[in-house]
């Protein structure tokens, strides 16, 4: 079990560590460890009482831990909207998840993409689709999902109060929300993790924007801004002081094109140059290439995932992996993997990786 807390931007103990990237698992096959280091968990707290932002109890300790094996998956885009999807209903939200083999329950940390609003709050907003799912999160908990990136599109499908309340129920359903919040502090709060020794922060961003009205401002609920290099590479650089590994989940590109956009290279290497460690990517509906961007994995776009299974095109998918050592090198590959049928992704090689970068 892994606990976590969200960390305001600022906060840090100066634990940053230069990290590189390698292309091969192969030399590097998936480790299970035997056991987790735990940290205080400001967020376990009963439903009516779990915070919109939370600091440590106590500085995390300055002894180096001992170092294992460190395992991270991330995934494209999640939709558990029933209407959307009605196999969620007819089968029950497992169906979503029970054709990975447990996948997400064997390694330390898994991030996806929650493109749906998680409440039953709110009016549908004037646009072409809007998605609500505050049905199925207990399920996606309990298959090993640990964070959900709101930063996207759909999250604020039926309003900012809609919004926010889903951000609590992911709280409450044991999910830690990155990418949105009440402000454009608390969107920019990283997820705090610990596990083998390692010190893990997960940071979100929504570079698809509706409207300018959907970004957080200092006094207006909404989603972290996935355009703007300066402010990114703000919350990437307070994320590196505190942590010794940066994840960055970010929506972004275009829908259906199978390669990356100049600018969003341009993002991702500010981004990397700022302490990203690893970059998962989503939001075009098709699978793009794993990258090695100076030195760090780049997943520009893992696809969709909990998806319908519309077009042979739009279900070829997978798992992106990242494998940290004990001596800190970086494996990154993709696990192979197809919607077999609406909102049921199914691993096609087994927990074995293709090498894309």
């Amino acid at each position: 079990m892994i606990w976590r807390w969200t960390v305001p931007l600022g906060l840090g103990v100066g634990l940053g560590l230069l990290l590189y990237a390698c292309a091969s698992l192969e030399a590097a096959p998936l480790r299970v460890p035997s056991s987790t280091t735990v940290v205080l968990s400001p967020l376990a707290t009963t439903p009516d009482t779990v915070p919109t932002t939370t600091t440590p109890a106590a500085p995390p300790t300055k002894t180096t831990p001992e170092r294992g094996w460190l395992t991270i998956h991330g995934t494209g885009d999640v939709n558990l909207d029933p209407d959307y999807i009605p196999a969620l209903a007819d089968r029950g939200y497992d169906w979503a998840w029970n054709g990975l083999d447990g996948l997400f329950l064997d390694d330390d940390l898994t991030i996806v993409n929650l493109e749906c609003s998680p409440s039953p709050l709110g009016v549908a907003e004037p646009k072409a689709f809007t998605f609500r799912c505050p049905f199925g999160l207990g399920e996606m908990a309990s298959a090993g999902v640990e964070v959900a990136n709101l930063g996207n599109n759909h999250s604020q499908d039926f309003g900012k109060e809609a919004m926010l309340d889903g951000r609590q129920r992911l709280l409450r359903a044991g999910l830690t929300p990155v990418g949105a919040g009440q402000d454009a502090t608390e969107a920019a709060l990283f997820a705090a993790f610990r596990s083998n020794g390692w010190s893990v922060a997960v940071v979100g961003f929504g570079g698809i924007v509706p409207h300018a009205g959907w970004l957080a401002t200092a006094d207006q609920a909404g989603m972290a801004d996935g355009d703007t290099i300066e402010s990114m590479t703000a919350a990437v650089a307070a994320a590196d002081e505190w942590a010794d590994l940066v994840v960055v989940t970010i929506h972004w590109g275009v829908e259906l094109e199978r390669t990356p956009r100049p600018d969003d290279i341009e993002r991702a290497e500010a981004l990397i140059a700022a302490g990203a460690d690893v970059i998962f990517g989503h939001h075009s509906h098709r699978l793009q290439p794993l990258e090695t961007v100076d030195g760090v994995p780049v997943f520009w776009s893992l696809g969709n995932f909990v998806w319908p299974n519309f077009s042979a095109a739009g279900s070829v998918t997978g798992v992106g992996r990242v494998v940290v050592t004990p001596t800190g090198d970086i494996d990154a590959c993709l696990l192979p993997a197809f919607i077999e049928g609406p909102g049921h992704p199914v691993l096609t090689a087994g927990r074995a990786c293709e090498v894309e970068g």
